[in-house]
């Protein structure tokens, strides 16, 4: 005796088949986007460490190179200051103490607001070359948050 099967089953059995392959269609299409998902993240978070790293050594170098410049105008301002005592140890008259030490006192204050205009436009120039590679970063991140939202 032959064992047939009855046409609906076969159908339900097919259908139950085609919705098993959708199934797994969909599945396989979500893990490998979920998985280029996952590869972008750590390419996208290896590229902002690498920003962050940047930054820290911009700043690092930025940092000594100020300190060595604070630390020239620091010796030439005490040869300054030496030239001029000297000076006024050999005055002779009232006169001559007070325009040694006048002189010397414009001089320093005109180098000091020099030294502060120079200090102040390498300091924001260093600020922006710190935040530069974190800057562009956060407009990479507005990017594909964008496009990925859209």
């Amino acid at each position: 005796m032959a064992t047939t099967v009855p046409p609906q089953p076969k159908a339900a059995a097919e259908k139950v088949n085609i919705m098993i392959s959708d199934f797994n269609d969909r599945a396989k299409a979500a893990f490998e986007k979920t998985a280029k998902a996952g590869e972008e993240l750590g390419e996208f978070t290896k590229g902002n460490f690498e920003a962050f790293a940047t930054s820290a050594k911009t700043a690092a170098k930025g940092a000594e190179s100020l300190g060595q410049e604070l630390a020239d105008y620091g010796k030439k301002s005490f040869e300054s200051a030496s030239a001029t005592i000297k000076s006024l140890a050999a005055v002779k008259t009232p006169t001559e103490l007070f325009q040694i030490q006048s002189d010397y006192a414009k001089s320093a204050f005109d180098s000091a607001v020099a030294e502060a205009s120079k200090l102040s436009e390498a300091w924001l120039k260093l600020a922006g070359e710190v935040v530069q590679p974190i800057s562009s970063r956060y407009a990479l991140a507005a990017e594909k948050f964008k496009s990925t939202a859209l």
